[in-house]
């Protein structure tokens, strides 16, 4: 008990510098405290609603590389990967001059590229106000040895119209014939729109750096007409996570991770260690039949097969994040923790001033709420801590199930869309590694102030 006494001789103020007294307490609560700074800045600079409507939206990121690596991930490579290139055009910035019946001009926007690969897609973005007729473009890019390429001609078919190049086989077939014409030699790879584009022209696969320009001749209907389009050239690396396979930042994922798995964690951890604190308090202060009936719940809860359960309820009702809390609790109301705080229990019934209390007339519930729990519950508080990462992990677990609500952004949601769409075998180790490794934070910092907690509530442990 002389534990239990040194607890409740300690203010908060004084648990935290006990706390900061061991190595691991203090890099425990510094780990906790990143984590804190990361969820306040992610409830202010991303309001839910508006991240939870953008995560799930099918064109917020159409201007955003598919499948690409954090910047950061260019330390580690021996190419210096591209990165976006995206240029924006107004039309109506040009010289325009009238031929019979339209307005013709011409726009040109140059850019540097000196990276080691090659572009992984190129479109362009249209946005038009015309009065009679949509406006014609030709598009063309200058490369840095001079040669001109006619990228497309193309009549807009909208207001908001989108050219996709990448995908343009005819493109693609033209910039085959042309470089096949300027290399003499044999070449043993496939030439591809981006390839061609950026390419030298020689027989080895090679980038050619330098300043490029892309021309734009547009032919408006009307000198009212106005044009501007995006063009972006897409890199293969980008922001501080890299994206997934639908082009989302996975940066939101990760941040929001952090509230919602941290929450569900601690919510799941602190409500099960009350329910089971007040049902073993119970069972040991009353005993007889009630301690018995009680007792065969637990034994019946332990050996029901809780994972396969949750995944049997998941499957059926497709719980959200909140809902699978809810059946968290449920069933682990009668788990293995009963049993070990009823030992605590027990022990404390017969100390003299539980005695003396009855004595004076106090009634059952009073001990049970005000004497015996408040001097068990400090035993209580590092395994409380500590199984805080078991939820956090059973989220991520029921995630890679694919059995929760897949339009909510947690790291179990990351790492289970990314095993989905083939991350490891495609070489997109990032996707998997960022939120295993914020969960493997998790699971330590918890871990090591449960550890801490559990010396200094335990006399026996701090003499170690």
């Amino acid at each position: 008990m002389k534990g239990q006494e040194i607890i409740s001789e300690y203010s908060l103020k004084g648990i935290l510098k006990e706390v900061l007294s061991y190595k691991a307490g203090v890099s425990a609560l510094i780990i906790l405290a990143l984590f804190g700074v990361l969820i306040i800045y992610t409830v202010i600079a991303l309001p839910y609603d508006e991240t939870i409507a953008l995560w799930n939206s099918s064109t917020a990121f159409l201007k955003n590389p598919r499948n690409a690596e954090p910047v950061w991930w260019n330390i580690f490579s021996r190419k210096k990967k591209p990165r976006n290139v995206e240029l924006f055009v107004d039309i109506n910035d040009g010289n325009f001059k009238q031929e019979g019946d339209v307005f013709k001009g011409e726009t040109k926007r140059d850019f540097v590229y000196d990276y080691d690969d090659f572009p992984t897609e190129i479109n362009i973005f249209f946005n038009a106000k015309y009065k009679k007729d949509t406006p014609t473009v030709r598009l063309y890019l200058v490369r840095p040895d001079g040669d001109k390429i006619l990228l497309k001609e193309h009549k807009l078919r909208s207001q908001d119209d989108i050219l996709y190049l990448s995908n343009d086989f005819s493109l693609e077939n033209r910039l085959d014939s042309h470089i096949r014409s300027k290399i003499t030699e044999p070449i043993d790879f496939s030439i591809t729109t981006t390839r061609g584009l950026f390419m030298k022209y020689a027989n080895k696969l090679e980038v050619l750096k330098g300043n490029y320009s892309l021309l734009i001749e547009a032919e408006l209907k009307d000198k009212e007409d106005s044009l501007m389009l995006d063009a972006i050239f897409y890199g293969s690396v980008y922001g501080i996570a890299g994206t997934d396979h639908l082009r989302r930042p996975i940066h939101i994922a990760l941040l929001w991770g952090a509230p919602l798995d941290l929450s569900f964690g601690l919510g799941a951890s602190l409500s099960i260690t009350i329910i089971h604190l007040i049902i073993a308090t119970i069972s040991g202060w009353f005993g007889g039949w009630v301690d018995s009936l009680i007792q065969r719940f637990t034994e019946v809860y332990m050996v029901l097969p809780f994972l396969p359960i949750m995944i049997m309820i998941s499957l059926f009702y497709k719980l959200s994040l909140w809902s699978l809390l809810i059946v968290v609790v449920l069933l682990s109301i009668f788990g293995f923790g009963i049993k070990t705080t009823r030992a605590l229990v027990l022990q404390v019934k017969t100390l003299p001033y539980i005695e003396s209390a009855q004595a004076y007339g106090a009634s059952n519930w009073r001990i049970i709420f005000l004497y015996i729990i408040p001097k068990i519950l400090p035993p209580v508080v590092p395994g409380l801590v500590a199984s805080v990462p078991v939820y956090v992990f059973l989220e991520a677990v029921l995630s890679l199930f694919g059995v929760l609500d897949p339009t909510q952004p947690t790291w179990g949601r990351v790492i289970e869309d990314a095993f989905s769409n083939g991350a490891l075998y495609k070489g997109y180790f990032y996707w998997v590694l960022i939120p295993s490794f914020l969960l493997i934070l998790t699971a330590i910092s918890f871990s090591l102030l449960g550890f801490v907690l559990d010396r200094i509530v335990n006399p026996k442990l701090k003499e170690l």
